[in-house]
């Protein structure tokens, strides 16, 4: 998997418990998973299909780490499915626990928001990543 990017975990982003905010969490691998397909197809207009469910494993404290990570799981016509892999990262000890994992779905649409193909360039390119 490709790490996609990383947050600090700060007093403002945690919930009542003192645990990262799970509404949070699934803003920053929306966003980190839009730009990574938006790189792979070769276009900014990728937009959210569909998420699949969501488990949050465990949870994250403030002063962690969150690394977002990520590969492609399947090419359409007009969409890709990307596999999300969200871990807590110890700066201290260099430890990751998995916390959530998902799979999100995106589509390419024109400016009309109708769905494009995807270029065969680009599928080229992400169907060498599914095979890895």
């Amino acid at each position: 998997m490709e790490l996609l990017n990383t947050h600090p975990v700060k007093t403002s982003d945690l919930g009542l418990h003192g645990n990262l905010f799970g509404g949070k969490l699934l803003a920053w691998l929306d966003a980190a998973a839009v730009a990574y397909v938006s790189q792979l197809c070769d276009s900014p207009r990728m937009v959210t299909a569909s998420i699949k469910e969501c488990n949050f494993i465990k949870p994250v404290k403030k002063g962690q780490l969150v690394k977002i990570y990520g590969i492609p799981a399947h090419v359409g016509t007009s969409s890709i499915t990307v596999k999300i892999e969200v871990r807590s990262h110890n700066v201290i000890d260099g430890a990751q626990k998995i916390v959530l994992d998902t799979s999100i779905t995106f589509v390419k649409i024109d400016e009309d928001s109708r769905p494009q193909s995807i270029s065969q360039k680009a599928k080229s390119k992400i169907l060498e990543l599914i095979k890895k």
